[in-house]
């Protein structure tokens, strides 16, 4: 017979309002740098891709980037002749993150504002509070590949540069956005569910998933005109 553990108890203050308001505060920010930055001849479908892309800049620079900071540099002390892998890390017995066998790393350890955002986050998600190495890994890509190149396809469509370049970065970029999962979820109340692990991992599934979808469309409209032009050449040359 096996023992469930409780289900968590929701509660809902200061730290998870402060939290969800700095995320919508991101997505704001894009949108008004979209009415300021970008022609007024654009397209609702690229303002659309260059304010997802400047939300997805920001939220790997600013809370992901806070995310490894913490994790490199958050840590408390432990007992030295003590083994205390921290609960949600899936690495080896023995193995020990920066080599320190009397540190636990991670945002659960800290008391800044950024530490308390992905303690917040980690309720959901319990390998966020810590130092995981299969996360830390992927944030690394994310923050400094990721983030940096959402900020080139936003200046693609900035300079009105719909061409190419901007879909096929943009479907590099859309396909390395969809991974994830954890067997580490607590689901057990609505906001941790549909709020946290829901809503806003789904917002990296549906809106890359448009921008292959545009890119799909684009490219199909440049091969279907090149191929036209070959014909009508080879119509001519005939």
């Amino acid at each position: 017979m096996s023992i469930q553990s409780p289900p968590s108890t929701l509660v809902i203050d200061r730290i998870t309002i402060t939290s969800l308001f700095a995320a919508l505060s991101v997505l704001i920010t894009a949108y008004i740098a979209s009415l300021r930055l970008l022609h007024a001849s654009t397209t609702t479908k690229l303002r659309i891709i260059f304010i997802w892309h400047l939300f997805d800049s920001l939220i790997h620079f600013i809370f992901e980037g806070s995310f490894l900071y913490n994790c490199f540099f958050t840590y408390t002390s432990i007992p030295h002749t003590s083994d205390y892998p921290h609960p949600a890390s899936l690495s080896p017995p023995g193995v020990y993150f920066l080599g320190y066998q009397d540190r636990l790393y991670g945002s659960a350890y800290g008391t800044s504002p950024t530490a308390k955002l992905w303690q917040e986050y980690a309720k959901a998600d319990k390998r966020w509070g810590g130092a995981d190495l299969t996360v830390i890994s992927l944030e690394l890509l994310t923050v400094f590949g990721a983030g940096p190149l959402a900020l080139y396809i936003c200046e693609l469509i900035r300079r009105r540069d719909s061409g190419a370049r901007l879909w096929f970065w943009g479907v590099v970029l859309a396909t390395g956005e969809l991974y994830g999962g954890s067997p580490n979820l607590d689901t057990s109340n609505f906001m941790y569910l549909w709020v946290y692990l829901t809503f806003f991992n789904m917002l990296w599934v549906f809106l890359p998933l448009f921008v292959l979808y545009e890119a799909y469309n684009s490219i199909s409209l440049a091969f279907a005109r090149a191929s036209g032009a070959v014909g009508v050449e080879s119509k001519k040359t005939a």
